[in-house]
């Protein structure tokens, strides 16, 4: 038996979520929908457009790979984490929010600042991600624990890695090392500007194949290269033994080796989609590393990223996640491990 259902490799990052207009992105140049790299002083510059102290509202640790092992964590399972913080508030914040959900971290400490982003929610539910890296640029091959690696059933890399020469580097060392003992792999295609722009870092990542792709609807198509669904999906075919394509309030794909099964979507309205494919992430790879089919694990996914739309920000509460379990799944327990 492995200690670890899952182990993530991925940024660290403090969220900060705000409201704002569609007027407002136009007038700040801010892309909708995607996950923009910014500079401290392009930060600071929307920060001061927006009002000028951030302070004043909520802020969670985050980062997709994190939002991922939190959920994973939450449902239930046991999740390791790597990512690099620095030796600021914000770090030992991030930190301790980690522990906090029941997540084991090797948050390496740098003498820098704690990646942080503003996220943009928009009157339509979209959100718009302002990321500065910080420490988490500097992710690398150091921030690995190997150990932990080959005591885990599935080892998942935030996509997002491929942004970074030396995070890149982590991920194909990961990979390669997961592989070498047994460790099933995961990877998320995260935004489809990295699908679009970074794509041969992407594929180098991937190298010969993973064993589960996690993709939204737009991120398949840029990878199929294709505005055709279907030809979308023999394209990750060729890259993944099984995979994930969310489709938003039409549900989801998943294709489980042998067929693609279909997944309803939760009815209801969704007022913030940040997170939304980091919970489906979380919630899938709890489910099939507790032992449930790709369709049970669907439809648990399916509901935990409808209840995370419902409401603000990326997360739920810990107590959220057992009924959202035992609701879907049937499972009778008293406890999850945040």
């Amino acid at each position: 038996m492995k200690k670890y259902h899952v182990y993530g490799l991925g940024a660290a990052l403090v969220d900060t979520e705000i409201q704002v207009s569609d007027a407002f992105l136009q007038a700040n140049n801010v892309e909708k929908g995607l996950m923009t790299l910014v500079d401290q002083s392009r930060r600071d510059e929307l920060v001061a457009a927006i009002g000028g102290d951030c302070s004043a509202y909520n802020r969670a640790c985050g980062g997709s790979g994190a939002n991922t092992a939190i959920a994973a964590s939450c449902f239930g399972g046991n999740v390791f984490y790597s990512c690099r913080v620095a030796t600021d508030n914000n770090g030992d914040f991030f930190l301790e929010d980690m522990n906090n959900a029941g997540v084991e971290t090797r948050g390496l400490r740098d003498e820098g600042i704690t990646g942080k982003c503003l996220v943009l929610i928009t009157p339509d539910a979209e959100r718009s991600m302002n990321t500065f890296l910080g420490a988490s640029e500097t992710v690398s091959v150091v921030d690995l624990d190997k150990e932990a690696l080959q005591n885990s059933q599935y080892l998942y890399i935030e996509g997002y890695q491929v942004t970074s020469d030396c995070g890149r580097a982590a991920a194909v060392e990961a990979r390669k090392h997961a592989e070498a003992h047994g460790v099933k792999t995961a990877l998320s295609l995260s935004d489809p500007s990295m699908v679009k722009f970074f794509r041969p870092g992407m594929e180098e990542m991937i190298g010969d194949g993973v064993d589960l792709i996690f993709a939204n609807e737009e991120e398949a198509l840029h990878w199929g290269e294709t505005r055709d669904l279907n030809e979308a999906i023999e394209s990750l075919k060729k890259i993944a033994k099984t995979f994930t394509i969310t489709l938003g309030a039409r549900g989801a794909l998943v294709y489980d080796g042998t067929e693609v099964l279909k997944v309803e979507a939760a009815k209801v309205k969704a007022i913030d989609t940040n997170g939304a494919g980091d919970m489906f992430a979380g919630a899938f790879l709890y489910g099939i590393t507790a032992g449930y089919s790709f369709q049970q694990a669907g439809d648990l996914a399916s509901a935990a990223a409808g209840a995370v739309v419902s409401g603000y920000g990326p997360r739920l509460k810990c107590e959220q996640h057992l009924v959202i379990r035992d609701t879907v799944l049937g499972q009778q327990k008293t406890a999850v491990n945040c």
